[in-house]
């Protein structure tokens, strides 16, 4: 059998259970349907990951970038984490894709084909920061349950759709309506086809932006399959769980959207600090927005060796949620001081900001390079792990690496 097969009438796991062999989700479409590329379980294979990538989770799968794998400016599919809560759907027929936009405060509940959402609608094309609320989640103490994410969760890629704003529009959108919620084909790990693995969402505010798109390409190509193929939310900005894949339905809701993964300690963190280890009321727990400034080095790879003399160059990237990053600074003295360092205008809203500076070390031996960004409304990264909480979520501290002169 060849590596890559048409599926039409068989389905995955059938084809799958005939011939012995392990599914495998492959990128590479034909006439709107998914292949499936029959090998060994290679989760960089799968799904064309740099193999530097760290897998934190097979089922569902959880990949990690590590920091100097993010050097680019638009992120490349290789080095975009995954975070998945559910299975990956199967034998995707793009041309039967369709989109139901329903709930209590719709005026008309409507259904688009994907083809209809690509010619009835505008295209968009936007820069948009993706990040994990959980990314740097090892740092914290007492350890947070979940995936143990350090700073790999994050990427920043072109995404073109339709705005979600025009399509939820044509629906029609009642008076009363607060938020939207989406709903999506992938799979509960139970296999319950009555489950849903989650079900996000983002007040109206947030759904009618510009930036939040139905995303039909990423990098000008169609959509990986483990990133969403063919449809999926992107809201940048916001942490990444809100911008579904698979994305099928959305429901314009009358109240805060209910679904899974919107109640308890999901992306939610105490309304006020607690201390570490501390027991928190569900009623305290405040739904997760806008992600908070940060920052990340990506040249050179820590633990990077110079001859004394010789100047670093150094680069990386900054973002600030739904603002932007004001002010760039980096030390190689522990925080004791700081020098400034150029940062460029993003690209467009909601886009991470490059910054870059040439570094000079007074003499030899073991030095750490901080990187610590500030956004526009003065709020600056912590230099440490900022206050606990118990899902491990928001760890925004300064960005770190290791150099040695010789």
């Amino acid at each position: 059998m060849k590596r890559r097969d048409f599926v039409k009438k068989t389905t995955l796991s059938s084809l799958a259970t005939l011939i012995g062999a392990e599914i495998v989700y492959g990128s590479n479409l034909l006439e709107g349907y998914n292949l499936l590329v029959l090998q060994d379980p290679d989760p960089f294979k799968m799904f064309n990951k740099n193999k530097e990538m760290i897998v934190l989770n097979d089922k569902p799968w959880n990949i990690e970038a590590q920091a100097h794998l993010l050097d680019d400016k638009i992120t490349p599919n290789s080095a975009m984490f995954i975070r998945n809560n559910g299975l990956i759907p199967e034998a995707i027929d793009a041309k039967k894709w369709t989109l139901t936009i329903d709930g209590e405060s719709v005026v008309q509940q409507k259904t688009y084909t994907l083809e209809e959402l690509k010619s009835k609608f505008e295209h968009h094309t936007y820069q948009l920061t993706l990040e994990c609320g959980g990314n740097g989640r090892s740092e914290f103490n007492p350890p947070a349950k979940g995936n143990q994410w350090t700073v790999g969760a994050v990427h920043c890629a072109t995404w073109t759709g339709v705005r979600l704003r025009d399509v939820l529009e044509d629906a029609g959108i009642k008076n009363n309506a607060v938020y939207i919620g989406y709903h999506s084909a992938d799979q509960h790990l139970s296999g319950d086809p009555k489950k849903e693995p989650i079900s996000r969402g983002t007040p109206m505010v947030k759904s009618l932006q510009d930036e939040t798109l139905l995303a039909f390409k990423m990098n000008g190509k169609d959509i990986p399959l483990a990133h969403g193929y063919p449809l999926r939310l992107v809201a940048g900005g916001w942490p990444a769980s809100v911008s579904g894949k698979w994305v099928n339905r959305i429901s314009i809701r009358n109240k805060i959207h209910d679904g899974t993964k919107m109640m308890g300690t999901a992306y939610r963190v105490p309304c006020e600090p607690v201390a570490p280890g501390e027991k928190v009321k569900d009623e305290d727990m405040c739904i997760i927005e806008s992600m908070p400034v940060k920052s990340l080095i990506t040249y050179p790879k820590s633990g990077a060796v110079l001859k004394n003399g010789t100047p670093l160059k150094i680069r990386g990237h900054a973002w600030a949620g739904e603002l932007e990053v004001s002010k760039m600074e980096l030390s190689i003295d522990f925080g004791a001081t700081w020098r400034e360092c150029p940062i460029e205008k993003p690209a467009n809203r909601l886009a991470w900001q490059h910054f870059s500076a040439s570094i000079d070390f007074p003499k030899k031996g073991y030095y750490e390079v901080w990187a610590k960004a500030t956004d526009t409304q003065g709020v600056a990264q912590p230099m440490l792990l900022p206050g606990w909480n118990p899902k491990g979520y928001l760890n925004n501290a300064c960005h770190r690496i290791a150099i040695k002169v010789t």
